[in-house]
Order: structure tokens, then C-alpha cells, then sequence
């Protein structure tokens, strides 16, 4: 598994803990996920990096309202999306 692979499968898993409603747990998940995951967001092109600024933006926003099933719906469909197209350049 690579690297990219990994920071995938920690965002479903971030994903299924805020479904399940341990916010906390995911919560700190997600923080490490991030940071993982922007170091392969460096070398993407430009227009995936505005697109990560974006959903970065977003995913706080419902961090912070406690919208957990929106924000794990960016973390497990949105988020993937943008590292798989990042992953196939």
C-alpha cells in the first residue's frame, strides 16, 4: 500500500467514526489525515490544490457546527475523489 492508499483508508476510516458518532476520536484522526494528506496535495497541479483549499474550508465549517455526517459524507466521497484524480496524474 502507498502512501496516497493510506491517506485513503484513514479517510474512510475518519469517515465511519464520525458516522458513528465519536466525534473526538475522529476529530484527532482527521487532523493527522490532513496533514498526511497534504504532503501528496503539494505535488498535485494547481486546480486540485484550489479544490483541496476549498474542501478544507468546508469540512471545518461542519467541524465546527458538528455536522458529522456531512463532514465524514467530505471525508469518505469528496476527499477520495480529489486524491484518486490527484493519484492518477
Amino acid at each position: 500500500m502507498t502512501g496516497l492508499e493510506a491517506v485513503i483508508v484513514d479517510a474512510r476510516e475518519c469517515a465511519r467514526l464520525f458516522r458513528l458518532g465519536r466525534d473526538v476520536e475522529a476529530g484527532l484522526a482527521m487532523v493527522a489525515m490532513i496533514e498526511a494528506a497534504q504532503a501528496f496535495i503539494e505535488f498535485m497541479p494547481g486546480d486540485l490544490q484550489s479544490s483541496w483549499s476549498g474542501l478544507l474550508a468546508l469540512m471545518f465549517s461542519d467541524q465546527q457546527g458538528q455536522n458529522w455526517l456531512s463532514l465524514a459524507d467530505y471525508l469518505e466521497y469528496e476527499l477520495v475523489d480529489l486524491l484518486t484524480a490527484g493519484q492518477a496524474i
